[in-house]
């Protein structure tokens, strides 16, 4: 059994204060963080409830209007209102539907924004506390790279961690080039391209994102993007809800006749953090939309890409999704 201290938190300070402990984990909807308490993977010394801070403000799970025509999403917005929300649905669809195809709906009820965002890279090995994994527990090795590994990636990896970044938001927010605003214990605020949030393993696949102990994510930016509203999310998975994506695409195109004048590409289910591809995006725009077009910015978009012995096909399906999601969304 897991001994802990739960704290439930009545305003945003003593939340992030109580927070900047290393051992400390803060809950909303839990749907990450009591599943691997349960396996014990993750063993805070306390948990901070913060579910009341959306009481005190709303903003917190608020889906607002921005000055410039973009929209603000509030860290404790649960994943069902964001996706259903008219204006998410209309600006931003890769956002609505990469929320619709994730989990299951009751899920969906209970999981918020700021902690879809946050969910762990993992692979089975990382669930299995019998098992070597330097994500888990650092200079252990990595089971995944000698062992059963058709669910790893095969982009960002290295030769201490090749596990998958699971969720399908953040994809499709990277594509976007959302922005994420962090609450700080000292009381700051601070904004960061939602690019730049996570990380891959490199030496230290304990580290999964930048933000420092305490850190809250508070709100989520959508750009005003024209090309967002012609935009799309494409998921391939072994089943069909409920799954992890094997590979998926997040795209959004701006044409002018035939012509791309802008486009974004996120890909998910094959690296170790959301994915954006500015290869891929480079030998679109300026280019006419056709088939040539997008086989061309597949291949560039996984170049680099360096799978296993079980995961190769990867390398294939992504390309696959990615053209075809290019092919629907500019039809």
């Amino acid at each position: 059994m897991i001994d802990f201290e739960y704290i439930r938190a009545t305003d945003l300070a003593s939340a992030v204060g109580a927070g900047a402990a290393a051992s400390t984990r803060f809950v909303a909807g839990g749907t990450n963080l009591i599943d691997l308490m349960k396996l014990d993977v993750e063993r805070p010394s306390h948990v901070i409830d913060i579910n009341d801070l959306a009481r005190r403000d709303p903003s917190l799970a608020a889906i607002s209007e921005l000055p410039d025509g973009g929209i603000r999403v509030g860290g404790l917005a649960r994943m069902r209102d964001v996706a259903w929300d008219a204006r998410v649905r209309e600006r931003y669809p890769v956002v609505s539907q990469s929320l619709l195809l994730a989990a299951s709906g009751q899920l969906r009820n209970m999981a918020t924004i700021g902690g879809n965002v946050l969910q762990r890279t993992r692979c089975p090995y990382f669930r299995d506390t019998a098992m070597p994994c330097n994500k888990r527990e650092p200079g252990s090795g990595c089971s995944a790279i000698h062992g059963i590994n058709r669910t790893e990636a095969v982009l960002g990896t290295s030769e201490r961690c090749i596990a998958t970044y699971p969720g399908d938001l953040a994809v499709a927010l990277v594509a976007l080039g959302a922005t994420v605003h962090v609450h700080s214990p000292n009381g700051q605020e601070r904004a960061l391209p939602i690019a730049n949030l996570h990380v891959v393993p490199g030496a230290h696949p304990e580290v999964e994102t930048v933000l420092r102990p305490g850190e809250l994510i508070t709100a989520i930016d959508l750009p005003a993007l024209a090309a967002a509203r012609r935009s799309l999310y494409l998921k391939v998975r072994d089943r069909a809800s409920y799954a992890f994506a094997l590979a998926s695409a997040a795209v959004a195109v701006e044409l002018d006749g035939r012509n791309i004048r802008d486009a974004r590409v996120g890909l998910g289910g094959i690296a170790t953090k959301p994915w954006r591809s500015r290869e891929a995006e480079r030998l679109l725009v300026g280019k006419q939309a056709t088939e040539q077009t997008f086989r061309a910015a597949a291949d560039a978009a996984l170049a680099a890409a360096r799978p296993q012995r079980d995961n190769a096909f990867k390398v294939t399906l992504a390309k696959r999704t990615l053209i075809r999601a290019l092919t629907e969304v500019t039809a």
